[in-house]
């Protein structure tokens, strides 16, 4: 990370932490961009909480001249939860033959939700000899953790997890794809309707670029890509979250009301050639003052493994994770390549 020089795209909650993290390792900001007017023109020492470094946050308009001129090592992209709505980002990044790397969480396998807008902007890195990819808690926690236990097995038939987290760590883009907020009604209407299909009309809205996969969708991907298993069948079901009680979202703002959901939990079922099942569960919402953070995975077969971690600080561990993968990222061949193509993670020594 010594000498490198990084881009941020997107400073709001989770660019807290990068950038921090990024400077940290020995690494150097050398421009940030966003849409948001109260963040334009702000040094990102105040974004950081620390002392002013001399970057201002651009408007993200300027973002294909800034990386034409600044020339980074690689940028980090922080702002959506779907592949599509980063589209321009990343086709930006991939024009400019700058490597990038995402907290998307769709980006982290969205072969397998979004191929066409994926095939897009593999190609055109490919062209200008760059590498874009998704990275953030999954790749370690639902990810690596996950593979390194199924190498501890001598059989396996089924891999089972869940994971829940509060929606109001993220920002308002991905409490949004919870349906944080939303009436029983609007949830089933926006959200679960969504795949209440078949599987040959599901392929088809995948092929169109329309499906808004849950967070597993991808992770089942990613997990199947990195064990070698190939999937015969997926689907998800995504059930809303409520409370007897209002709770207050400073994240939506708003006064949830009784009633109304609170987040979704979706579970994920794959079934494989090589008879290995993977269902797995993503709950996320606002959380109640004795809720916190839980990831479980258990693996079925010889011998039976479970895994538990109590609440992990899932934002730092996001930004840590995609800071640490930034030298993957950077020599990984051109394309978009997920980290299950990359190797384990590993810890950067502190400049």
């Amino acid at each position: 990370m010594k000498g490198l020089k990084i881009f941020q795209y997107g400073c709001g909650k989770m660019s807290v932490y990068t950038m921090r993290y990024v400077i940290e390792n020995g690494g150097t900001i050398i421009g940030a961009v966003d849409n948001n007017p109260a963040v334009i023109g702000k040094d990102i020492g105040e974004i950081m909480g620390t002392d002013k470094v001399g970057v201002v946050v651009e408007n993200a308009a300027k973002s294909e001249e800034l990386l034409n001129s600044l020339k980074p090592d690689c940028v980090i992209v922080t702002t959506m939860s779907l592949l599509v709505d980063l589209e321009e980002a990343l086709m930006t990044c991939a024009k400019c033959g700058v490597n990038a790397i995402t907290t998307c969480e769709e980006a982290f396998f969205p072969m397998n939700s979004n191929p066409t807008l994926t095939s897009k902007i593999d190609k055109l890195a490919k062209e200008n000899n760059c590498t874009i990819t998704g990275s953030g808690y999954q790749d370690a926690f639902w990810g690596n953790l996950i593979t390194t236990l199924v190498g501890a097995s001598h059989n396996i038939t089924k891999i089972k997890g869940s994971s829940s987290y509060n929606v109001e760590d993220y920002g308002i883009a991905l409490a949004k794809a919870h349906g944080a907020g939303l009436t029983k009604e609007e949830f089933e209407r926006d959200v679960a309707s969504v795949d209440e299909i078949s599987d040959e009309e599901r392929q088809k809205v995948i092929e169109s670029g329309a499906y808004a996969p849950s967070y597993m969708w991808n992770v089942n991907g990613w997990l199947c890509d990195k064990l070698g298993l190939t999937v015969v069948s997926q689907r998800q079901k995504c059930v809303p979250q409520f409370n007897d009680y209002d709770i207050e979202s400073s994240t939506l703002g708003m006064t949830v009301k009784a009633g109304m959901a609170t987040g979704m939990s979706a579970v994920v079922t794959t079934e494989t050639k090589e008879g290995i099942t993977l269902e797995t569960e993503c709950i996320g919402k606002v959380y109640n003052k004795d809720e916190f953070d839980r990831n479980e995975w258990t693996i079925y077969g010889e011998p039976n493994t479970t895994m538990v971690i109590d609440k992990p600080n899932t934002v730092e561990l996001t930004c840590a994770t995609v800071v640490n993968r930034i030298p993957d990222v950077i020599a990984a061949e051109a394309g978009f390549v997920p980290t299950s193509r990359m190797g384990e993670l590993k810890y950067i020594e502190k400049a």
